[in-house]
């Protein structure tokens, strides 16, 4: 039962050169495993191939350039971006997606959105999106969904070099070697930038650094026994520069903005461990033990204020499948601690689940629940408070498949989102710190239905949703700053609609089109005599277009044309719908080459053409820039 190295040599591509099908791909992250065709969820899967041809320089380019999710700089910090999908808002949005690399989550218990900048493109397999699902398995946050991420283990062996505008430079490699009994793979990048934007009177610039590192083995001493282990690191070092007014960012925005605070230094390090073990009990039932841990240093060298974070984590569960039925059960465990500002604050999950799968003929159902404890404590030195909540999620999908090209699916699901500790206590003016009793946990309750229709040459997906909320959690920022807080919107709603096609249109061109449309109401909020209900939730943009055109005039060369919309919104903290300035629409059109030949690749890709100015507007006159001007970069590939 050579089982799960085997399965990792299993590569799937939508497209590896002329005269090739499309064919459903099989979704091989979630509990229980199945093809696109057959699921009960809205999924996105890319490939390894998928990302090598869009030569990003980290993941959040790939996303924002590619799949229905959004990402934007936070605060202007290219290594650690919002995201946004299903029209969750671009400020928040990331809290309510859970992120998983291999298997380990990634996302974080404060404020900080995950850092996905710490994994290489060069090491990805596979990038699986379920769309408003995932939270039976993913848990705690998969409101909008789970994004699930899947390293390379196979016998590969490669290395990517480029260089480009603005000092920018990246180095990585992959080294692997896979046999029936022995895993082993090792990766690693360098990358820096001399930076756009200047940051202060002395002209210097908005540099950044960064280092990553994997190694993961796999060995089966048994046929019966299959043993795991991994660890990465990451080092980050960036100065992100200011907000600009409306006037500095239109007369110039790779200046440093005169009415700021000032750029920010950050540095950001973390370690992770982790290992396993899977027993194949028999050919239907086999039992899973994960557990990892991760240390994080954050330090805002800027302000002299530094975080440790210490995540330990655990999963166990059995595992049952036969031709008809599949059923995963098991309990996960999560402890999250962070030491700053002179206190320790912590937050613990431990939860229990099921989720099955049957499938008859044409029919498949799917059926899952989760229990989950959440407690939190803070500690300083003249205080101690304590709170817990107790939540349940479950997930209900049918599907029925026509015939091999043709299907169509229903989804519900019940999720949540327990506060981060961010907004779980507030500071006053006086630095006396309380729990904020005002928070409560986010609920919701999304329905999905979808369509799919993969012939050779097409490939299909439409989805309609709509998700009814409980408490979304917010921060109010007061126009006056003197009744700013985190608190909950009472009753709000969100719908919308998606749409992916690829068509290999003939031998030489194909088109892939990511088409999302969503509207993001409040229905019941009034905060400091503010009457919001009916108002648009600030940062969704009602249309997302990303389209590619790709010509290939022989079997070596593709020449790839992107283009990436995104409509005004309101400005990120205008939940009034009142600033006298939006957000503007996102617009930046990509252009890149590759050449092949054997085992050497040539490219060159331009991002942001026609120099588009873009921003995030967080409100009137307080802009951050982002890919706001022309970039180049060019390399190659060699796979020994």
């Amino acid at each position: 039962m050579k089982k799960k190295i085997l399965l990792s040599l299993l590569a799937s591509s939508i497209l590896v050169a002329q005269n090739i099908e499309l064919t459903p791909l099989s979704i091989t992250s979630t509990a229980i495993k199945t093809d696109e065709l057959k699921s009960t969820d809205a999924v996105e899967i890319y490939t390894a191939e998928d990302i090598e041809k869009a030569h990003v320089q980290n993941i959040y380019e790939f996303l924002n350039q590619q799949t229905s999710v959004i990402t934007m700089p936070s605060y202007g910090n290219p290594f650690s971006q919002r995201l946004d999908m299903r029209g969750y808002g671009i400020g928040d949005g990331y809290q309510n997606i859970v992120i998983t690399i291999d298997g380990r989550k990634i996302n974080n218990i404060d404020m900080v959105a995950p850092l996905l900048s710490a994994i290489s493109p060069a090491s990805i397999e596979r990038l699986e999106i379920i769309k408003s699902s995932g939270i039976v398995v993913g848990g705690d946050g998969a409101n909008a969904g789970v994004i699930n991420i899947t390293t390379k283990k196979n016998s590969a062996k490669e290395i990517t070099v480029y260089m480009g505008t603005h000092g920018t430079a990246d180095g990585s490699f992959y080294l692997g070697h896979s046999d029936e009994k022995l895993s082993i793979s090792a990766s690693g990048e360098a990358q820096k930038s001399d930076g756009i934007r200047t940051i202060n009177a002395n002209g210097d610039r908005d540099e950044s650094s960064l280092r990553t590192g994997t190694l993961n083995i796999t060995y089966l001493p048994t046929d019966a026994l299959e043993l795991r282990a991994g660890a990465s690191f990451a080092r980050t070092d960036v100065i992100y520069a200011g907000y600009l007014s409306l006037d500095e960012y239109n007369n110039d925005p790779k200046q440093a903005g005169a009415t700021n605070w000032g750029a920010t230094e950050q540095t950001f390090d973390t370690d992770a461990i982790g290992g396993g073990f899977s027993y194949y009990i028999s050919d239907k039932t086999s039992f899973d033990f994960d557990a990892n841990r991760e240390e994080k240093q954050s330090n805002y060298i800027t302000y002299t204020s530094v975080a440790d974070y210490i995540y330990n984590s655990a999963k166990a569960a059995f595992n049952y499948e036969s031709k008809n039925i599949a059923v995963v059960a098991g309990v996960e465990s999560f402890e999250g601690e962070r030491t700053a500002y002179a206190n320790e604050t912590s937050k613990e999950n431990i939860a229990g689940f099921v989720m099955s799968n049957f499938a008859f003929e044409n029919h498949s159902i799917k059926a899952g629940a989760r229990v989950e404890e959440v407690s939190y404590e803070y500690k300083d030195t003249t205080s101690s408070l304590q709170d817990d909540h107790s939540l349940y999620g479950a997930e209900l999908g049918y599907n029925y498949t026509f015939d091999k090209e043709k299907s169509v699916f229903v989804n519900y699901a019940h999720a949540y989102q327990a506060p981060d500790i961010d907004r779980f206590f507030e500071k006053d003016w006086f630095g006396n710190v309380s729990f904020n009793g005002f928070i409560d946990p986010m609920k919701t309750d999304s329905i999905t239905l979808g369509f799919n229709y993969i012939m050779p040459n097409n490939k299909l997906k439409i989805s309609l949703f709509y998700v009814d909320l409980e408490d979304e959690i917010y921060y109010y920022a007061d126009p006056a700053w003197t009744n700013s807080k985190n608190t909950n919107i009472d009753k709000s709603h969100k719908y919308g609609l998606d749409i992916y096609n690829k068509w290999l249109v003939t031998d030489e061109f194909n088109v892939a089109l990511n088409y999302n449309y969503v509207q993001a109401k409040v229905d019941e909020e009034i905060e400091n005599g503010e009457e919001y209900s009916g108002n648009d939730l600030p940062g969704v943009s009602d249309h997302n277009i990303k389209a590619t055109l790709s010509y290939l005039p022989n079997k070596n060369t593709t020449l790839a044309l992107t283009q990436v919309y995104r409509s005004e919104a309101y400005a990120a903290n205008d939940f009034n719908n009142n600033f006298a300035q939006k957000q503007d629409a996102y617009k930046s059109t990509d252009i890149s080459l590759t050449y092949t030949k054997d085992s050497l690749e040539l490219f060159a890709k331009i991002n942001n053409l026609f120099n588009q100015k873009n921003g995030l507007w967080v409100q009137d006159d307080a802009i951050y820039p982002i890919n706001f001007t022309t970039t180049a970069i060019a390399g190659f590939k060699l796979k020994i």
